[in-house]
């Protein structure tokens, strides 16, 4: 029987945010991960908050509780891991669609890549993502009480 080679992950955590070339692209893919674990952990505190009710205490209806300026900040917070995790996660289902990678070519020295293409559409996602951004920015701040 044949035995398998088994290689140990050196890398730990730094393999999962880094190794490789660092372009907007890989920034573009750390922040995503960082927004979709933001997003997931406002699911699980929504989910304890709203749970409470079971228990008869609303958190929401006790006087200037929620209504502190550190969760507005936070609910703006999540908005934006919202909007940025949302546009760049169409932008990469249109990648991996393969919309933004261009016709296979044969691989000939000098080479061609799909940056040309695939960056136009991080950068027009990102444009949009930051427009809700501002358009939400906006709402927060001169939303009343």
């Amino acid at each position: 029987m044949e035995e398998i080679k088994r290689y140990d992950n050196r890398l730990g955590v730094w393999g999962w945010l880094g190794g490789g070339r660092w372009g907007i692209e890989r920034y573009a893919y750390i922040l995503h991960r960082i927004t979709g674990l933001g997003i997931l952990f406002y699911f699980f505190l929504h989910i304890i908050v709203t749970s409470l009710r079971a228990k008869g205490i609303y958190l929401w209806e006790e006087p200037h509780f929620l209504d502190q300026p550190i969760f507005k900040f936070g609910e703006f917070l999540v908005f934006a891991a919202f909007a940025f995790h949302a546009f760049n996660g169409i932008r990469l289902v249109l990648v991996e669609l393969g919309f933004a990678v261009g016709k296979p070519i044969e691989p000939v020295y000098p080479y061609k890549t799909s940056i040309n293409t695939q960056r136009p559409l991080l950068i027009g996602m990102m444009l949009l993502a930051f427009v809700l951004f501002v358009l939400g920015g906006y709402h927060f701040l001169t939303a009343a009480d």
